[in-house]
């Protein structure tokens, strides 16, 4: 009898835990997330109790003050150990939690959402690029029709503009962390192996993220029947250029 073939675990199943809050710990600033939180209010215009979906959600980081802010907010991620520090900030009418993967959420979740908005790079983490085309359509599903996407992560061109090959820190811990990164142009595909050494441990890992260009991006969505109306060097209030290095797209369910 032959041996069954092992069968391979995605990288982001066991990725988001307590070792990529302490990898990304310099980017989680409260200041920041605020900025943020209030450019998306801007962008959105919605009116006091308005449904949000934050997915992935993370650890709560902009549902927590979307909720503060007035909206009704839920958050959608597969990570358990990440679900679990965002109910620790505090959950209640306004504010709610799921476990869940975002190429198929709940079916009570379609057309519930005011806004659906996917933040922080948490895009292209599948090895097949039509999981990413089943996502988009996910996202257009749970919307109300009129309903509003705003899209933020890596753009392509202006990634490769300022390609950082290695580059490395210090957490508050004192543990040290460095990324060595390389890029596949064939199927977009960046990897970045992550080293640990210092009180929390020593060792190495590895993530892959698929980056996309706004063009694709755009006929993602509306292949999907989500309209890109605006397109923004991330956060900031300028338009997206070709050496952006983050975009934020805001899109319109028809």
């Amino acid at each position: 009898m032959p041996a069954r073939k092992s069968q391979k675990v995605e990288w982001w199943k066991g990725y988001f835990d307590e070792k990529y809050l302490l990898e990304y710990q310099p980017l989680f600033n409260l200041e920041h997330d605020r900025h943020q939180v209030a450019r998306l209010m801007e962008l959105l215009a919605l009116p006091s109790g308005a449904r949000i979906l934050d997915v992935p959600c993370g650890q709560g980081r902009h549902a927590h003050l979307l909720a503060e802010a007035g909206f009704r907010v839920e958050g959608l991620d597969y990570s358990k150990p990440l679900i679990a520090r965002a109910k620790a900030r505090g959950t209640g009418p306004t504010l709610k939690y799921h476990v869940g993967d975002m190429r198929k959420m709940p079916a009570s979740f379609t057309g519930r959402f005011d806004a659906v908005l996917n933040l922080f790079t948490s895009f292209g983490f599948f090895d097949e690029p039509a999981d990413d085309a089943r996502t988009i359509r996910e996202f257009a599903r749970v919307l109300k029709p009129g309903g509003t996407l705003v899209w933020h992560g890596g753009n392509r061109d202006g990634v490769m503009a300022k390609f950082l090959a290695r580059d490395w820190w210090k957490a508050e811990d004192g543990t040290m962390i460095g990324h060595e990164r390389s890029f596949d142009p064939l199927p977009g595909v960046l990897t970045i192996r992550t080293t640990f050494a210092g009180p929390a441990g020593n060792g190495e890992r590895e993530h892959r993220i698929r980056l996309y260009t706004p063009t694709r991006l755009a006929e993602l969505c509306a292949e999907a029947g989500l309209e890109v109306e605006q397109a923004w060097d991330g956060f900031r209030e300028r338009p997206l250029g070709r050496r952006s290095g983050e975009m934020l797209l805001v899109a319109r369910k028809a």
